[in-house]
């Protein structure tokens, strides 16, 4: 290792960045084919082979030609996956967005608990009218 310069080892570590980031880019893309609804199966067969037969080619014609529309399906994916989270942290906590709803074990829980911190509830009630909450 002595007689390989400092600079070679930056060059390497360059080379080696550049090549990872190649390989995530050849990913994205073909993932990004078989998941866009606008294009047939042929047109996807068309992309698939052209990426892959003649990869520098086939990854910047790509990006040049359908970049934008890459763009858009990610942003929408991002945001199903978001609505999707938000609706399972919704179910889950018991609450649904709109009033007049069940209201929900959560808030239930706290008017309960405001009842008793302020005594217009005992504790025996409290904790009855808990287990019948829950149960």
């Amino acid at each position: 290792m002595d007689d390989y310069p400092l600079l070679n080892l930056f060059w390497t570590m360059l080379e080696l960045f550049l090549f990872i980031l190649w390989f995530f880019l050849l990913f994205k893309i073909i993932s990004d084919i078989f998941r866009s609804h606008d294009m047939g199966g042929w047109g996807k067969a068309g992309w698939l082979i052209f990426v892959i037969l003649l990869p520098f080619l086939g990854v910047f014609v790509y990006l040049i030609v359908r970049g934008r529309s890459m763009g858009e399906r990610d942003v929408a994916q991002a945001k199903e996956a978001d609505a999707a989270f938000k609706a399972y942290v919704k179910e889950a906590a018991g609450t649904e967005g709109g009033g007049g709803g069940s209201g929900g074990h959560v808030d239930e829980l706290a008017k309960l608990a405001d009842l008793k911190n302020s005594g217009a509830i005992s504790e025996e009630e409290f904790r009855k009218a808990k287990e019948k909450l829950l149960a």
